[in-house]
């Protein structure tokens, strides 16, 4: 059975409650009980873990390597500064998925830092603005990625 890494980068933790408006009322704990249930329809082994330290999340996707099929990505706040999570994300060679709650470019209309992101080009692909749905869009698109490998 294939197996999936999901990464919930910085402030992931209060979703549910920071900026409803933004990020909608799931908490984590709920999004990740649908990952579960979801990663066992698809037939897929997943591990998740949440970390507001951007080393944490450079050292989990180095661990990834030979262990993981693809990485399900949030880099949260880094997206848009971290070289360090991008390197990683090239260097390790495990397809990664960068996913995002909220629509960043959209965001950039009134926020510009974020129409930059420096983790995407380093990743399979993107999937961002469906709220909470954004990670179960990618769990399906990691099975793909997986029979791919």
């Amino acid at each position: 059975m294939p197996s999936v890494l999901v990464i919930h980068g910085p402030n992931m933790n209060l979703l549910g409650t920071r900026e409803p408006e933004i990020y909608g009322s799931v908490t984590l704990d709920q999004l990740n009980e649908q990952l579960r249930g979801l990663a066992d329809e698809l037939q897929l082994s997943v591990d998740i873990i949440q970390t507001n330290s951007e080393a944490e999340i450079v050292s989990a996707i180095q661990n990834a390597m030979g262990s993981y099929a693809v990485i399900i990505l949030n880099p949260a706040g880094l997206t848009h500064t971290s070289v360090s999570i991008r390197d990683a994300i090239a260097a390790c060679g495990v397809p990664t998925i960068e996913c995002h709650v909220s629509n960043p470019y959209r965001r950039a209309l009134t926020e510009p830092f974020r129409a930059t992101s420096m983790t995407a080009p380093a990743c399979a692909g993107v999937i961002a603005g469906f709220g909470t749905a954004s990670y179960l869009i990618a769990l399906h698109a990691a099975r793909m990625l997986a029979e791919e490998v």
